[in-house]
């Protein structure tokens, strides 16, 4: 089985998604992470997009649709995914139409000034990728990451004009994908302004039900 979580930043969509990829033994596809470590490891790619991500704006379609394009090539998707941050403009999803059949998209929506504040609350590890927040989800130790040790960081992006300006570019370019998915009928949409346990009691109640239903497995 095939799914995209799709929303506005800050939502929820990784939490969600690499819990959904845990539960149901699917590989967990980030876009984000993949920009985010090319960054720190000073790739090409990663040079190229460097700039462009902590303004917060959309790293351009022909760049995003050959990262997924190709980690959707590897063998370990052979049974399916969670896709985390694809697609985000029309372009995008109709590559991803020709590349992989039979997805469905999981909608999370939440109000823009909760996402406002649960951005500009977030803590981000640069070394293993894990994300936190600093009254919803802290560390256990201060500024320290649980899994690998690491100090925590701001993300550029995180920084509130940034974040409005994400946000801005999301409603332009992203919302449109709504009436894209919603004529389709393989769009979900579930509210994530609830506590993370809510919103993923709901979530995989949703996958659940698709993955034990046969018309569903293509």
């Amino acid at each position: 089985m095939k799914f995209v979580f799709f929303g506005a930043p800050g939502v929820g969509k990784g939490t969600m998604s690499i819990r959904a990829s845990q539960e149901f033994k699917l590989p967990h596809i980030s876009t984000g992470n993949i920009f985010r470590a090319a960054i720190r490891d000073g790739t090409p790619l990663g040079i190229a997009v460097k700039s462009i991500i902590e303004a917060g704006d959309l790293v351009p379609d022909d760049l995003t649709i050959k990262l997924v394009r190709e980690r959707l090539a590897l063998p370990d998707v052979a049974r399916g995914w969670m896709l985390d941050g694809y697609p985000r403009t029309i372009p995008q999803a109709q590559a991803l139409d020709a590349d992989a059949a039979g997805y469905h998209v999981i909608d999370l929506e939440v109000p823009d000034p909760v996402i406002i504040e649960r951005l500009s609350g977030r803590r981000m590890c640069l070394h293993c990728g894990r994300s936190y927040h600093m009254v919803h989800m802290p560390p256990a130790v201060p500024g320290i990451c649980d899994q690998c040790g690491t100090a925590l960081s701001v993300r550029d992006d995180d920084a509130e004009d940034a974040i409005r300006n994400r946000l801005s570019a999301y409603r332009m370019l992203t919302a449109p994908l709504v009436e894209f998915y919603r004529e389709r009928g393989t769009m979900i949409t579930i509210s994530a302004e609830n506590d993370a346990d809510t919103v993923w009691n709901e979530l995989r109640s949703v996958l659940a039900a698709l993955m034990e239903d046969p018309r569903q497995q293509k």
